[in-house]
């Protein structure tokens, strides 16, 4: 398995692709030096005996209650504990080990006032395979992620439980096991590992990166599909797109164009087809697919900033010993990127549900009602395009924007919330959504591509119509549906298709 080494503030998307998908995690070593000065930086402020806002004070709306130096490590250790509120049902190991790792990253910039140990700890329990079970209900978004990284830090200390190999485990046992002691924690610490959009931005990456496997698998289908129908690629042509000038739609029609080279069905109807347009379904691909990967490359940007960055507070400057309180917890970019990949999920499945809905309708296509070869003694694909529909419809409801609800808390102090984490923590299930939409027309696409043999499509496309033919046969009668549902969306959801594909098709990266 690969190895990803964290550079605080420069590690890619790509990067943390990996990281999400198993790699080992260590941090660069050259981050040590700025962590210890800053762990240094608050010695000397606690020493100076200043009250200093989350170091020897209270907490949010508690802050202007001064706390003993001999109650500082009761103080972080309290807030942990009591801010570890979350509920529901526990996060997946790949969001929490990817959060970890963020965190990691986030400390690595020597801005939060930890001890080694502290970052030490981090990076040895994604190295031991430790996942802190964390519930994945609770956050607002806004003075970080406080409940899902309160449970996190509450298993440093040894409180709560972690995951170990899929084992559910009292979190001291589990530390225990792999050698590690609980975590003491320092001035600042708890609440350094507390306060942050860790946990909002690592569901938000998950979500960007299951995004863009489905945004390549619809750009086949929607090729496909396109053939199925004796579509026309004319819609596709470079110089159409470049007079409007979006990069997304440039690239999309680039591709689509690409996929359907040299098709002998496209061949078999150039000329002489009394078709004037297509429907939009098809010939606006490029005008919809391409937004949707402008829109997606925006949403990488502002995650890949917010993964590189330091989001606690109060923020430690070493070089003036100064505890500077701001708000880069405020996970509003993270809520607005979230809200983005939601939307585009939306928008790829919904085109792709009118492709299905026009392939089943030989009014539309040409093709056999519903894509059987004898339609009445068989229903073929009649609801597998409503299972398509109430997919794309649920999409609908969840892309409400979640950045623009704001519910005041803590006493009024936290009086604008982004609603980030809830905002990202639904677009894993989105993905799954259209996933499914996707597979099914790819099952649809490659049955009515059947019913132009001995005809061929391109190289490209026949390699996805033999992909998914060696696990899908073709419906000649009714049969049990749903097996054939779940293997075809399986090679949306792996990213099988993409990669059995010999083309380039764009993507976020």
């Amino acid at each position: 398995m690969s190895k990803v080494i964290i550079t605080p503030g420069a590690t890619t998307l790509a990067d943390w692709c990996a990281i999400y998908e198993g790699a080992s995690v260590a941090l660069d070593a050259a981050a040590w030096q700025a962590i210890d000065a800053s762990a240094a930086a608050v010695a000397r402020i606690v020493a100076k005996g200043a009250p200093v806002y989350g170091i020897n004070t209270g907490f949010g709306k508690l802050a202007s209650v001064r706390i003993a130096e001999d109650d500082l490590a009761t103080l972080q250790r309290n807030i942990v504990l009591s801010h570890a509120a979350g509920t529901g049902a526990p996060s997946p190991a790949k969001i929490v080990r990817l959060m970890m790792a963020l965190k990691l990253a986030s400390f690595g910039m020597g801005a939060s006032g930890v001890k080694r140990e502290t970052v030490a700890m981090l990076e040895a329990m994604l190295a031991n395979g430790l996942t802190p079970v964390v519930p994945s209900q609770g956050s607002v978004g806004a003075s970080g992620d406080l409940a899902p990284l309160s449970h996190m830090a509450a298993a440093m200390i040894g409180v709560g439980e972690i995951e170990v190999v899929g084992k559910r485990l009292p979190a001291a046992d589990a530390l225990a096991r792999a050698g590690l002691a609980p975590l003491d924690l320092g001035p600042k610490e708890g609440l350094a590992l507390l306060n942050g959009t860790q946990f909002s931005t690592a569901n938000a990456l998950a979500g960007l990166f299951r995004a863009e496997t489905v945004f390549r698998s619809a750009l086949i289908t929607g090729a496909l599909s396109t053939e199925a129908a004796k579509g026309s690629d004319a819609p596709f042509d470079a110089r159409i797109h470049a007079l409007r000038g979006h990069a997304g739609q440039r690239e999309v029609g680039d591709a689509l164009r690409t996929l359907m080279a040299g098709s002998a069905i496209r061949a078999s109807h150039a000329e002489g087809d009394p078709r004037v347009q297509d429907p939009y379904c098809l010939r606006c691909q490029p005008q919809v697919m391409g937004a949707v990967l402008d829109l997606l490359r925006q949403a990488g940007t502002t995650l890949g900033i917010e993964a590189n960055g330091v989001s606690d507070n109060p923020l430690i400057f070493a070089d003036t010993d100064e505890a500077l309180s701001g708000g880069n917890f405020h996970a509003e970019p993270v809520a607005f990127a979230a809200d983005m990949i939601a939307m585009a999920l939306c928008e790829i499945g919904s085109i792709s549900e009118r492709r299905i809905a026009m392939l089943v309708d030989p009014a539309l296509s040409g093709l056999p009602a519903f894509l059987t070869p004898r339609p009445g003694l068989n229903s073929g694909f009649m609801i597998p395009q409503v299972t398509a529909a109430a997919l794309v419809s649920e999409n609908k409801q969840r892309a409400y924007p979640a950045s623009v609800d704001s519910i005041p808390t803590s006493a009024n102090q936290e009086d604008h919330v982004s609603m980030a984490a809830h905002g990202a923590r639904r677009l894993l299930d989105m993905a799954d959504n259209v996933s499914a939409v996707i597979g099914i027309e790819l099952l649809a696409a490659c049955q009515g591509i059947d019913f132009h043999a001995p005809l061929t499509s391109s190289d490209a496309l026949e390699a996805a119509h033999k992909h998914l033919r060696a696990v899908v046969p073709m419906l000649e009668d009714d049969r049990h549906f749903h097996p054939d549902m779940e293997a075809a969306t399986a090679l949306i959801r792996t990213g099988s298709l993409v990669a059995a594909v010999p083309a380039s098709l764009p993507g976020v990266g």
